[in-house]
C-alpha cells in the first residue's frame, strides 16, 4: 500500500497560514524522522503550486530592507496578490541565538490577510538565506503564494546565494554609499537585476548622483544576462514613491527572461550541492575517525601539509585531486 498523506498536505495546498507555518518548521528541523516527514510533503505538494514570482532582496546594513519589504508587499497584497515574506535573520556565532525581529519591523504586513511572514535563524550558513530557505519557498508556492520575498541577512561578499533560487535579484543601497559598493560590487552588484536606491526623498540630489553612479557602475560589469539590462530606480519606502515602479520592473524581468528555464538550471545546481553533502557525510561515516584525528594531530603540530594529511588517509581521499 502507498504510504497515506501526510496530515499537513491538504490544509497547505487549501493556503491554511498555520499548516504553512508547520511545514516550514518540520522542513527546517535537522531530526531525522522531520527531515523524512519534509520530503514526503514536499514530494506530495510538488507540482501544485500556482504560478510564482521569487525575489531576492539584500541591502548594506542601515538600508532599510524590512520597510522596503513592507512598502511593496502591503502594496502587492493590496492589489489582491497573496505574498510570502521569508526573512533570515543572523545567527549568534556564540550563542546559536537569533533575534528574529522582522515581524515587529513590518507590522502592517504582518496583519494583512494575504501576507505570510516568516523569520528564520541563518543558523550559521553561508550566503545571507538558510539551509532549507528553497524547500520554505517550494511550500509557500504550494499553500499558493504567488509571490515569494527572500530577504537576506545583509550583505555581503558571499551573499549571492539567494540569487541561486529566486527568479530576480533586487539590492537595495543608500545614496551616499559609495564605500561600500565599492568593497561589494563585484560580489553582489554584478549578480544584481534591479538596484534600488532607497530614501531617495531626504537628499535628491545625492538620489540622482547615486543612481548615475550606479548605473555606469551596472554597464561596466559582466552581465549575466544577455537579454536583461539591470535597472537602477529611487526609493522612498516611507512615502511609497517609487515603489510600484520596482514591481513594474519585476514583471518586465520575468516578461523577458525564461524563468522556467532559470529555475531548471538552479534545480541542478541544488542538486549537485545536496550530492556534494551527502558525499561528505558518506566520507566522514566511512573514515576512521581515530585516524583522522591522529592526521589532524600531525598537521596542526607542523609534521605534515594539510594537503599531505589528507592524501595521507587513503582510500576515497587518496584519489581526490587536492
Amino acid at each position: 500500500m502507498p504510504p497515506a498523506a501526510h496530515p499537513l498536505t491538504a490544509p497547505l495546498l487549501a493556503g491554511n497560514r498555520r499548516a504553512l507555518a508547520q511545514a516550514i518548521t518540520l522542513a527546517e528541523s535537522t531530526r531525522p524522522d522531520h527531515e523524512a516527514q519534509a520530503q514526503q510533503l514536499l514530494a506530495e505538494v510538488a507540482g501544485q503550486g500556482k504560478q510564482t514570482v521569487r525575489v531576492g532582496l539584500t541591502g548594506v546594513p542601515g538600508v532599510g530592507k524590512s520597510t522596503f519589504i513592507e512598502a511593496l508587499g502591503v502594496q502587492l497584497a493590496d492589489a489582491g496578490h497573496r505574498v510570502a515574506v521569508l526573512a533570515v535573520d543572523p545567527s549568534s556565532a556564540r550563542t546559536g541565538g537569533s533575534i528574529m525581529g522582522d515581524k515587529t519591523r513590518m507590522p502592517r504586513l504582518t496583519v494583512h490577510p494575504n501576507a505570510f511572514i516568516r523569520p528564520s535563524p541563518s543558523g550559521g550558513t553561508l550566503g545571507g538565506v538558510t539551509r532549507r530557505t528553497r524547500e520554505a519557498l517550494l511550500l509557500c508556492e504550494a499553500a499558493g503564494y504567488g509571490v515569494v520575498l527572500v530577504e537576506t541577512v545583509g550583505v555581503g561578499q558571499s551573499e549571492t546565494q539567494v540569487a541561486a533560487m529566486t527568479d530576480l535579484f533586487v539590492l537595495l543601497t543608500l545614496h551616499g554609499a559609495g564605500d561600500e559598493l565599492q568593497g561589494i560590487k563585484r560580489g553582489i552588484m554584478e549578480l544584481a537585476d534591479v538596484c534600488v536606491v532607497n530614501k531617495a526623498d531626504t537628499d535628491p540630489a545625492a538620489a540622482n548622483r547615486a543612481q548615475s553612479e550606479l548605473t555606469a557602475a551596472l554597464s561596466l560589469l559582466t552581465l549575466h544576462s544577455a537579454v536583461w539590462q539591470p535597472r537602477v530606480l529611487q526609493v522612498s519606502s516611507v512615502s511609497g514613491a517609487g515603489v510600484g515602479s520596482v514591481w513594474e520592473a519585476v514583471q518586465a524581468y520575468t516578461a523577458t527572461v525564461d524563468i522556467p528555464a532559470k529555475r531548471r538550471t538552479q534545480t541542478a545546481a541544488w542538486f549537485d550541492e545536496l550530492l556534494r553533502e551527502v558525499a561528505w557525510r558518506s566520507f566522514l561515516e566511512r573514515t576512521d575517525s581515530a585516524a583522522l584525528a591522529r592526521l589532524r594531530a600531525e598537521v596542526l603540530e607542523g609534521k605534515l601539509t594539510p594537503v599531505q594529511g589528507v592524501k595521507a588517509l587513503g582510500g576515497f581521499a587518496a584519489s581526490v585531486d587536492v
